[in-house]
This record gives structure tokens, sequence and C-alpha cells, in this order.
């Protein structure tokens, strides 16, 4: 390299060092009143965002146009004993008149011994089991109908437990914990909205 281009290679070096030890400086010397604490980032449409919180349950729903209704569910994430990430359990509200009051989809890992089927239950009650419907990329999907009674038990109780088994080792359950603190309001809350929006569509 000639010598006039190495040295501004090196000036240019000590020249962008220099900038980087003096910017913790400046930042020391701008006041608190003068930083950016940023701004909240809406969302944009179709886009999937937290609405609201009930305790434990995140109210999340799909951004529309203005005036149009945003399709709304509960979620929680489901972790096992040691806090790996495991499985996504979703909740709904269905119209008044379709015989069930909600519905719920749990989402588990590829490797689920599907044949097993899901089990779900609340706090020492019977478990019900439900089958798995399809697999993709994310996971693997069981969809659940929530009767009154169950609905009911949900409301009233402490937690509610998932129970899966894996391809290698299908005899050890793997059971998961699903709490249920928050899930009274935050199902009240949709079926207070799904009952308006059938009230509105019926007049």
């Amino acid at each position: 390299m000639p010598t006039n281009r190495l040295s501004q290679t090196l000036a240019a070096a000590a020249l962008g060092l220099g900038l980087m030890a003096a910017a913790p400086l400046a930042a020391q010397d701008q006041a608190a009143g003068d930083l950016p604490v940023g701004e909240p980032v809406e969302p944009r449409l179709g886009q999937t965002y937290v609405a609201e919180t009930f305790t434990d349950w995140e109210l999340r729903c799909v951004k529309q146009e203005e005036g149009v209704l945003e399709p709304c569910q509960l979620y929680q994430l489901l972790q096992d004993g040691q806090g790996n990430r495991v499985a996504e359990f979703t909740v709904l509200a269905l119209p008044p008149g379709n015989g069930l009051p909600g519905g719920a989809t749990v989402i588990t890992p590829l490797g689920t011994l599907l044949t097993e089927n899901l089990l779900f239950g609340v706090d020492d009650d019977d478990k019900l089991r439900y089958p798995f419907n399809f697999c993709d990329q994310k996971g693997c999907y069981a969809r659940m109908g929530l009767t009154e009674e169950l609905v009911a038990a949900m409301k009233a109780g402490g937690e509610g437990h998932v129970t899966i088994y894996s391809i290698d080792l299908p005899g050890q359950a793997v059971d998961l914990v699903v709490s249920l603190k928050g899930f009274t309001a935050g199902f009240d809350w949709l079926a207070e909205r799904m009952a308006a929006v059938a009230a509105a569509e019926g007049n």
C-alpha cells in the first residue's frame, strides 16, 4: 500500500476510535431532558399486536382499517419446568347460538406424539382428550371446543394442565401449566364484545 494511502487509512481509523471514545463523554454531558425516550410504534394493517393484558393473559388483536372490528383472542405462552418455551395456548369467544361459548387452540412442537392426542384439565378435575388437527412448520395444532362447564371451571380454577407426549420419549408425559389468573376478565371481555357484535348484526 502506498505511504499516502496507508497514512489516510490510519488517520481514518484513529478518527473513528476517537469518535467512539468521545461518544460516552458527550452523552454524559447531554442534559437528560434532551435525550429521546422513544415513541410507540403503531401496528401496521394485518399485524398482530398486544392490545391489553389480563394478568397472565395477553389480548392479541389483528390491526384493521379504522371502523373495522379487529379479531382478538387471549394468548398465553406455556413453558416446561425448566423455563423452556413449549406451547402456545389461545382462546376466543364464539358468537351466541353456536352451542359453545368459546374455543381454544394449542400449538405444540414438531415431534409431538400425535397418536396420544392432547389432554387438558383444570386443577384436579379429570382431563379431556382432544385430537391434533394438523401440523405445519410452526408446530402441531389441537383445537378445543370450550363448553359452558369447562369455561366455568377455568374461571373458578387456579390453573389448567396440558399434557402431551414426545415421539422421543413416548412413555413420559410432558405436563404444561396454564395460568388461569386473569382468564375470567379476559374471556368476559371477548364474550361481551361478541354478543354486542351479534346484537348489532341482528338489528
